[in-house]
């Protein structure tokens, strides 16, 4: 039985990665990072919360489209891809619109890490059909694609003069949501991840209007995800939460949210994994998923993603993939400053010794996440992944973590000794 949630949290206006290039001091980072976690408490304080309407269970995109309906909008732009139309899972996902009278244009041609040019192929759609409002169905990519067509179908600028810190003001045209992965959280952020097709950088645009309306949280379109999709999209979920609740900024819900999530992921990933069909491991997914997704809204990710993203945008390694190969080591570096808040996950998944020590605490919760990436199929090192490279990979890394609020700031050494550990 599909159900209504609706929540309203603190947020913060964060600093995203591709906003700055910074020097290598670790002196001089770390007075960067303090400042910019001085910025992101004030400007927080100034805005207001953040209101989530979610539907959530068996039938719950039959729940949004009918929202959609009540809401009045009659002309609506599905953005998605390809695969998902071809497997009918986007036909489905509508049945709730059919015979309403609303008029559905498509934009199919999202890809994995949308670029700009996906996003004015698909704007190029929403001027001709006129739409009052964006539904986006799929993953992160068509949802963050979705996004910034609905953000640039209400303005003459350039979406690339978005790409930096909240720079997005404007209202943007309504934003609907229906994820058929458990992964990015893209529907319950007002961020949104886009790939210069030049550079192959990762940019990401975000303000307060590119959160999503309402989005449907619904298990029945996941169930025939492949196992891969299942495993990539899951780590990536898990590491948001961790990423979220060992992070130095304790903002709003940010750690509620984040032990709810790691507690579902780690308990149902595995029979996800291994039983795509068993709706409760796919319907605790998709609300972990979301959960994890609220808490980055509020206290960004770390360094993982700081490592992560530059596997994506050098090698094109899946980002699930490349976050679950780095986060326990990433852990493991971030554990002499978070040995606590580790210990307190342990102890939330049921990996901690009674009588252990907090160090020990917190090793047994590294193992476990380890031990689950194993379990899913993901490899601890990809060969793709090439030493005369880590000065690119490391620089960019470092650079990137000044931006986020893990409790230790990376350094070259430490990147360069995580790349080590998953160089096949």
């Amino acid at each position: 039985m599909a159900s209504v949630l609706c929540t309203r949290c603190q947020h913060s206006e964060l600093l995203p990665f591709a906003a700055y290039s910074w020097g290598t001091s670790t002196v001089l980072n770390q007075l960067k990072n303090a400042l910019i976690f001085f910025i992101a408490k004030i400007l927080t304080a100034r805005t207001p919360g953040v209101n989530y309407h979610a539907y959530a269970g068996a039938g719950s995109a039959a729940q949004l489209c009918a929202h959609i309906r009540r809401s009045g909008f009659k002309r609506v732009l599905v953005v998605t891809d390809k695969p998902l139309r071809e497997l009918g899972l986007v036909d489905q996902a509508l049945a709730g619109l059919a015979d309403t009278g609303i008029d559905i244009a498509y934009y199919d041609g999202v890809l994995p890490d949308p670029t700009f040019t996906q996003v004015a192929e698909g704007l190029a759609i929403q001027r001709r059909h006129g739409s009052d409002a964006v539904l986006a169905i799929g993953g992160g990519s068509p949802i963050d694609c979705g996004k910034i067509i609905a953000a640039a179908a209400t303005s003459a600028e350039d979406p690339k003069d978005w790409i930096g810190f909240a720079k997005i003001k404007h209202d943007a045209l309504p934003i609907f949501v229906i994820p058929t992965t458990a992964g990015t959280g893209s529907e319950a952020t007002r961020g949104a991840v886009i790939t210069d097709e030049v550079t192959h950088e990762k940019n990401v645009l975000s303000g307060a209007t590119l959160s999503p309306v309402a989005c449907a949280l619904d298990p029945e379109l996941q169930m025939g995800l492949p196992k891969s999709i299942t495993a990539a999209t899951g780590m990536d979920a898990l590491t948001h939460a961790v990423e979220a609740y060992i992070c130095r900024w304790e903002n709003g819900s940010s750690r509620t949210e984040a032990r709810r999530a790691i507690k579902l992921i780690y308990e149902n990933l595995e029979t996800a994994y291994n039983h795509g069909d068993n709706a409760d491991a796919r319907e605790a997914m998709i609300m972990g998923a979301y959960y994890a997704g609220i808490a980055i809204n509020q206290v960004n990710v770390g360094t993982v993603h700081a490592i992560a993203h530059q596997l994506g945008g050098k090698y094109g390694i899946v980002h699930g993939v490349a976050n679950a190969m780095a986060l326990p080591h990433v852990l493991d570096f971030h554990r002499p400053n978070a040995e606590t808040l580790l210990a307190e996950l342990a102890q939330l998944i049921g990996v901690a010794e009674v009588g252990a020590s907090a160090d020990q605490q917190a090793k047994a919760f590294i193992r476990a996440i380890d031990e689950l990436r194993a379990a899913v199929g993901i490899e601890a090192a990809s060969d793709q992944i090439k030493s005369e490279d880590y000065d690119y990979l490391s620089d960019r890394a470092v650079n990137e973590a000044i931006g986020y609020f893990a409790p230790r700031l990376l350094t070259d050494a430490a990147a360069r000794e995580i790349l080590g550990k998953i160089s096949a």
